[in-house]
């Protein structure tokens, strides 16, 4: 079992199908101790001895994650998906703890809403994000593509002909297309973007601003 004293570090992780069991591993391999939970135990047997403590149990009974000290848990990860009903009443549980950083997986916008309003600090749509990634990739001509918050994301572009050689303060890059240019990758990697900063030809852009301006920018050449 995770050790009393380190709980507030460590992180459970309740529904390990394919999102839960990959993300419960990922955090083990970064070497952050991890409770995993389900309550099917041929997902429990597969992850026995991976995980710093796997357990089979029903994470809609309030006994059950008490025996299990999980309200001592700092952060805590629902994911699962399949079973929505399932999905809503251990977040509501979480919540009722006091754990003070619960994300959750979800498979719908309703879903959501509704995670949110039991308790949920940040809700995640693994499918839907990831499909919406690939689109703004597919369709333009961004690197990479992560939307920061609702409206607003992070572009990874390359820089338009048209700004080699300049120094970004005199571009006036963020009063004509109303993003900023935050880091700048050349052969040394990325550098965080100043003024003075010259773009060379080729550079590629770290640009962040609302959705469809860094989209638009994202698109000049």
């Amino acid at each position: 079992m995770v050790d009393k004293k380190n709980r507030g570090d460590a992180v459970v992780v309740i529904g390990l199908g394919r999102f839960g069991s990959a993300l419960a591993l990922e955090l083990v391999g970064r070497d952050v101790e991890v409770l995993g939970v389900d309550n099917d135990s041929k997902n429990v047997q597969q992850l026995s001895g991976q995980l710093t403590h796997v357990v089979c149990a029903d994470s809609t009974d309030p006994d059950a994650l008490t025996q299990l000290g999980v309200a001592d848990f700092g952060r805590a990860v629902v994911g699962i998906g399949g079973d929505i009903e399932a999905s809503i009443l251990t977040t509501s549980i979480l919540a009722d703890f006091g754990v003070t950083d619960i994300w959750a997986k979800s498979i719908s916008r309703q879903h959501s809403r509704i995670l949110e309003r039991v308790g949920a600090h940040h809700v995640v749509q693994p499918e839907h994000d990831m499909g919406e990634r690939v689109a703004h990739l597919v369709t333009g001509r961004m690197l990479d593509y992560v939307e920061i918050d609702e409206g607003y994301a992070l572009v990874k572009t390359r820089a338009p002909g048209w700004a080699a050689g300049k120094a970004l303060g005199e571009l006036g890059i963020r009063k004509k297309y109303g993003v900023t240019v935050v880091g700048i990758k050349g052969s040394g990697g990325f550098t965080y973007a100043t003024s003075d900063t010259v773009i060379h030809r080729g550079a590629i852009l770290l640009v962040a601003g609302e959705t469809g301006k860094a989209e638009r920018f994202a698109e000049e050449t």
